[in-house]
């Protein structure tokens, strides 16, 4: 048996348990740094499958680090579990989790007559903290020398225009007053904000392509007729690399200080976990896992036709700045929903999802047998001094 009918046959013989994995985590959402039922239960399962599991990777209660093999080429792949607030896994990280356990059961299996190193890590919060910059910080990604990881998306896609995010809390502080009797004594941290998001609302029609502003009022006022002294705002920046969402940042924190500027209220920007970077695939690797991708009968026509790509952001990103990595989208039936909403959450727990998981995993694993077995790219990626 070859090593690629090796890896895929691992692959199908844990796939009750990679579906149970995908079912458990769906069940239980739960936010960035908090994934503590998803956690554990994913690294259950490939404990089970024999491979060391360090907890508490980096500090962090959900993060882990399993590994198996000893070789001289180490292959990583990102396991995402945390969910969304009020949607749940509307982006499909329980899909996610349960595809890079089967890709790493499936490298394990064939990992001594590859000579590798195949480790899963346990990536808490990415939605919005960014534990992959956290597990990059403690030296987890040192010793790596390729990552990878697929996405659910409504399409079959190589890659994603990935752009850069940071993410933060903007408070207004002003003064209450009665609304009626004296609203003149008072300073309304609720008009602080209007002026902001108007003025960030003109910013739009000046932004360059790919540069994009967008939040949400969190805290707004207890009551109508109470002057608001405090407006709690979360926003969210993106633009296509990095120098240019720091460029981006100072004009719109020039419209929130505005916004204080012109009410006479006081103004706090807090950020939110590590700013995400632009991503790079590594166009070799990508190479591999099309052709593996294709083996399991994926088609990526919009890619060959030019389609536009889609726009994402994710800390994955972060990761292939350091790291020679890969982060495509693999289809499943959300008949016609689109990450983020409700119904795409529903569409993360159909055959068409459990379909993606044994079709993800095997591709990243025969991704990893390819790239194991091609000399020179295994030769760069041995050699790669970023990290």
């Amino acid at each position: 048996m070859s090593v690629l009918d090796q890896s895929a046959a691992a692959i199908e013989a844990v796939s009750n348990s990679l579906f149970a994995l995908s079912r458990t985590i769906h069940s239980n959402p739960e936010m960035g740094y908090q994934e503590y039922i998803s956690s554990a239960a994913t690294a259950r399962v490939v404990e089970s499958a024999g491979f060391t599991v360090e907890t508490n990777a980096a500090g962090l209660d959900t993060a882990f680090c399993a590994t198996a093999g000893s070789g001289s080429l180490n292959i990583a792949l990102c396991a995402e579990f945390d969910a969304l607030p009020d949607v749940g896994h509307a982006c499909g990280h329980n899909i996610i989790a349960a595809t890079s356990v089967g890709a790493a059961i499936g490298l394990a299996a064939v990992a001594d007559e590859l000579d590798i190193t195949v480790t899963l890590l346990g990536t808490p919060s990415e939605e919005g903290g960014g534990g992959k910059i956290d597990l990059i910080n403690a030296g987890y990604f040192t010793n790596v020398h390729a990552a990878l990881m697929i996405h659910p998306w409504p399409n079959e896609r190589l890659e994603a225009a990935c752009l850069a995010v940071d993410h933060f809390d903007v408070t207004f502080t002003g003064k209450t007053a009665h609304a009626s009797a004296a609203p003149w004594e008072g300073v309304n941290a609720l008009d602080a904000f209007t002026i902001a998001n108007v003025a960030i609302s003109l910013l739009r029609q000046q932004l360059a392509p790919g540069d994009q502003v967008h939040g949400i009022v969190s805290e707004g006022g207890s009551a109508a007729n109470i002057i608001p002294a405090r407006v709690v705002a979360r926003f969210m920046c993106r633009s296509v690399t990095a120098p240019r969402l720091a460029a981006l940042r100072q004009r719109v924190d020039a419209c929130f200080l505005a916004g204080a500027s012109a009410t006479g209220a006081s103004v706090q920007i807090e950020e939110i976990g590590h700013p995400f970077s632009h991503m790079v695939s590594d166009q070799e690797i990508l190479r591999h896992y099309r052709f593996a991708a294709e083996k399991r009968g994926r088609r990526f026509d919009l890619d060959d036709e030019g389609a536009p790509l889609p726009t994402i952001s994710t800390d994955m990103a972060n990761v292939s700045l350091i790291v020679p990595s890969i982060h495509p989208l693999m289809r499943i039936d959300t008949h016609g929903a689109v990450n983020h909403q409700p119904e795409f959450t529903a569409a993360c727990i159909t055959p068409s999802a459990d379909l993606a998981i044994i079709d993800g995993a095997t591709a990243l694993a025969h991704t990893g047998v390819h790239i194991a077995q091609d000399a020179a790219l295994r030769t760069r990626l041995t050699s790669d001094s970023r990290r």
